[in-house]
């Protein structure tokens, strides 16, 4: 996502549909791009003045923190709980506190506002003035004296007396920085934003939001230095990782990213309007707001790992790092990583929510087929279902149990054991969870069978012989066996595995799938062993973990720990310091962030892709939180979207939500997004795409692989080498990335032909280019993505927006391109 700037956006509240962009007027001349260089020169020098004041003061705060760690390491050495405790808390923070301050920041301090007087005087807990108006006079004759300078950063800096320094770019008084346009420039005169790498100040780019006033800061009037910093951010080159845009937040994206927390806020917009960088940066600010509030964590879920690798350099460079967890689609569930790809004709059935359906259906129907009803053939496969570490060693599938008390032989046949299953499964706890629920009625049929409850006329005496005869009986071998086998504890991989099997599958989908639903479904999870083991899709993700909701986990006996001499000493515990923690292999953090399954805040980007099968799954993991949910209808990739509408309104609940809607393309020249559009309007008739700010004279490029021979052979042969040469073509022309997306199924292929032109080079497939930007982009083969899937022309939508700078569509055998080489698909 290229950065942005609130001068070039729109000014209008959420609920407003309109895009048209205010523009600063042109500067003074003082403030021209043409200024001298050196007035540009010294203003530099003014900016590196302050920050090398800045950095002064952070050493300062370096050496505070260290003391208070070595402070806290002698508090140790008393020995009472209480300095114990205390210890470590301020090891702790004190460690936390310079981890941040020894931070390495491309540009540590980016911003500066230059305001007029406000209308009260009060102070906010940052030392900067709370007034968002000017005050009454403020102005005369269009002259006016700056009041305040506010410097703004990643994290927040007062000096000995208090004063700021650096406001941290979340605090309140920052949000001028942010929010102000010519239209309503508040108490912003100038807004200037700072270039800088590691130390030093490389450059300022002004943006005057009041350019009718004449200004004066200590008694010199205030320059205007630049063209503004919108284009000069939006002609950066990419990396292969997103850049946070804290710098250049624009309006619209500012109130998206400070809005309260409570229930769920939902945020709309098309490509390059910033959706995935707004949420990450509402994570930050969030954390910032309320430390203690999401403690609890707070999840962003992202489609695919390639995002996740985008985006996951982020935060840590806002200044947030720990109690964030961004987790791809197929990584939501421990133990599970998502590496096959599924056709669209199978995702749709995995996604549906008629898999909750099947998926009860099976994990009975492979309790039954590990029990009592399953033929000797099948044994490995009802082996399958059960835990690994649990897997009886018997001879055989039990169809009768046999037991000796009071002298005799008890007998269960199989008429037996099937009624008490069904007994047992007459309820709606986890299957797994009902095992001693059966254990008990099979000790109860065997004390009916027995008939001594009938020889006790004495109700003390009855139960007394009952308790003995339970305790007896269930701890025979032969009766541990058979409950093992009988009702084993069940799997989620286990049961997935057993749904490869078509005629099985079949039973179990009657009235909820096709046959040829069926087939499809088989096959797809054939390539699991028995026991659920293979690569998973991300739709196989979602499964496992409606499964392990429909199975439940039996509680474990918890693991003794090892005596400590401390606790004998003092009763407690000794909690860990943070030396501890960094040494002990993985870190807390991690240990934790794996066992979670509920967060505080969820996060859910590009939310028009998901399932109604991943909706319950993402659920889960919020189900005590409130929300951010970003996406846009327009690139949704999946077929039924009222359907996953259904499972998204029942994830979020009740829970009131607040709508925002982003209306500014940042990312494509308007050359660009005027091509897209024509997409946009076969996929979506009706839909408005946002507006671009920007043109680069560059139209898209058109090319055609033409074979040089006849067959299937010459007309592969013509695309890849196309391919290829288009590809080294935008190398040559831009510095930083090429994305070449095809469709799905060409992915390896393109990987392959591609291999040889380095790193700055990336192929993928049509559904991995969600959310991912590049200075060039090469897409191959249009009409191949429009008919992947029902949803192809949205993904084609999407993979035309992939560029910054240069576009090149590449026609295959299946476009039709006319004399100019335009597809069919793209032509008016």
């Amino acid at each position: 996502m290229a950065a942005q700037n609130a001068t070039h956006a729109p000014d209008h509240t959420p609920e407003h549909t309109s895009s048209d962009a205010v523009a600063p007027e042109p500067a003074r001349d003082s403030g021209s791009a043409a200024a001298p260089a050196g007035l540009r020169e010294r203003e530099i020098a003014a900016e590196q003045t302050h920050l090398d004041r800045v950095y002064r003061r952070l050493e300062e705060k370096i050496h505070e923190a260290e003391f208070l760690m070595d402070d806290a390491a002698k508090r140790g050495q008393v020995g009472t709980p209480g300095a114990f405790a205390e210890r470590d808390a301020q090891v702790f923070q004190a460690g936390v506190h310079l981890n941040r301050l020894n931070s390495e920041y491309e540009d540590f301090l980016f911003g500066r506002v230059d305001l007029l007087p406000g209308k009260d005087g009060k102070k906010g807990p940052d030392g900067a003035f709370t007034s968002v108006e000017p005050a009454d006079g403020a102005v005369t004759d269009g002259h006016a004296s700056i009041a305040e300078t506010l410097h703004i950063g990643r994290l927040g800096v007062l000096d000995a007396d208090y004063s700021p320094l650096v406001i941290d770019w979340r605090a309140p008084a920052a949000a001028p920085f942010y929010r102000a346009t010519p239209v309503a420039p508040g108490r912003v005169v100038r807004r200037r934003v700072i270039r800088s790498k590691g130390r030093r100040v490389l450059g300022v780019e002004d943006d005057l939001m009041r350019p009718d006033v004449t200004a004066t800061l200590d008694g010199e009037e205030l320059p205007a230095i630049g063209d503004g910093a919108l284009m000069a951010a939006l002609g950066r080159a990419r990396s292969h990782t997103m850049r946070d845009i804290v710098a250049s937040i624009q309006a619209e994206q500012d109130l998206v990213v400070r809005a309260p927390a409570a229930s769920v806020t939902e945020v709309e917009g098309g490509p390059g309007t910033g959706k995935t960088a707004v949420a990450l940066h509402r994570a930050a600010y969030l954390l910032y707001q309320d430390r203690r509030r999401y403690a609890g964590g707070i999840l962003i879920v992202s489609p695919t790992p390639l995002l996740v690798a985008y985006t996951e350099g982020v935060l840590p460079s806002l200044g947030e790092e720990g109690q964030v967890a961004i987790r791809a689609l197929g990584s939501l569930v421990d133990g599970a990583e998502a590496t096959a790809y599924d056709p669209p004709d199978v995702a749709r059935v995995k996604g549906s929510s008629r898999m909750q359906k099947l998926l009860r259906k099976a994990a009975r129907g492979a309790l039954d087929a590990a029990g009592p009803a399953a033929p000797a053939p099948e044994r490995d496969t009802q082996l399958s279902f059960l835990d690994e570490d649990a897997a009886p060693a018997l001879s055989g599938p039990p169809d009768r149990l046999r037991v000796v008390a009071f002298g005799g032989r008890i007998e269960l046949d199989a008429s037996d054991l099937s009624r008490i299953r069904r007994t047992a499964l007459g309820g709606t706890a986890p299957v797994n969870l009902l095992r001693p629920r059966a254990r008990r009625l099979l000790l109860d049929a065997l004390w009916a069978k027995s008939g001594a409850g009938r020889r006790y006329h004495d109700p003390e005496l009855a139960a007394e012989a009952r308790q003995g005869f339970d305790e007896d009986v269930s701890t025979e071998p032969v009766f541990q066996e058979f409950l093992d086998t009988w009702w084993p504890e069940l799997t989620p991989r286990g049961v997935l595995a057993a749904m490869a099997d078509e005629r099985t599958l079949g039973r179990w989908a009657r009235r909820v799938l096709g046959p040829r639903e069926v087939r499809r479904l088989a096959r797809s999870l054939g390539r699991l062993d028995a026991r659920g083991r293979g690569p998973l899709s991300v739709h196989d993700v979602a499964l496992l973990d409606e499964l392990q909701l429909i199975l439940g986990a039996p509680a474990r006996p918890a693991r003794p720990r090892e005596a400590d001499p401390l606790d004998q000493l003092t009763g407690l515990d000794e909690l860990t310091t943070a030396a501890d923690r960094a040494s002990s292999g993985r870190s807390r953090r991690e240990r934790l962030e794996e066992e979670r399954t509920d967060y505080a805040h969820v996060i859910v980007d590009e939310a028009q892709d998901l399932t109604p099968m991943q909706w319950r799954m993402v659920g889960r993991r919020g189900r005590h939180a409130t929300w951010t949910v970003v996406g846009d209808p327009a690139q949704s990739s999946w077929s039924d979207p009222d359907e996953a509408a259904e499972a998204r309104d029942e994830a979020l609940g009740a829970r009131p939500r607040r709508r925002f809607s982003l209306t500014v393309n940042y990312r494509n020249p308007a050359e660009i997004a005027e091509l897209s559009a024509k997409v946009l309007a076969l996929a979506m008739p009706g839909m408005a795409a946002p507006d671009a700010v920007r043109s680069t004279g560059l139209r898209p490029r058109f090319a055609v692989a033409s074979p040089g021979g006849r067959g299937a052979a010459a007309v592969e042969e013509a695309l890849a080498a196309a391919t290829v040469e288009e590809a080294r073509r935008m190398l040559s022309e831009v510095d930083g990335t090429v994305g070449v997306v095809v469709a799905m199924a060409r992915r390896e292929q393109a990987r392959a032909w591609l291999a040889g032109l380095g790193d700055r080079v990336v192929a993928l497939g049509s559904l991995e280019a969600k959310g991912l930007e590049y200075d060039a982009a090469l897409v191959v083969a249009p009409a191949e993505i429009a008919d992947e899937s029902p949803a192809g022309l949205r993904v084609l939508y999407v993979a035309l927006t992939r560029a910054t700078q240069r576009l090149t569509v590449l026609s295959g055998h299946r476009d039709e391109p006319d004399a100019d080489g335009v597809p069919d698909l793209l032509r008016d």
